[in-house]
């Protein structure tokens, strides 16, 4: 949507444009790459590691914060 790339949430009788989400590269690749299938933080961190000049530490904190976020918006579950 106008170069962003989002997340639509579904609602009762579509897509409600209420809750989205916007994604950044990031976000992004970590969307695609751990779509459809069941995922750690750990597994999130693992990717950031190895695409981005990022430490342990702090692809840990990065992805537990991504998936908090996305837990917040309803967009995954526990």
């Amino acid at each position: 949507m106008a170069g962003e790339h989002i997340i639509v949430m579904p609602g009762r009788y579509g897509a409600d444009m209420t809750r989205v989400v916007a994604l950044n590269a990031s976000s992004l690749y970590l969307w695609e790459a751990l779509a459809d299938r069941d995922f750690t933080v750990g597994d999130a961190a693992r990717l950031l590691v190895g695409r981005y000049d990022v430490d342990e530490a702090t692809a840990l904190r990065d992805a537990g914060a991504w998936l908090d976020r996305l837990r917040e918006c309803g967009v995954v579950e526990d």
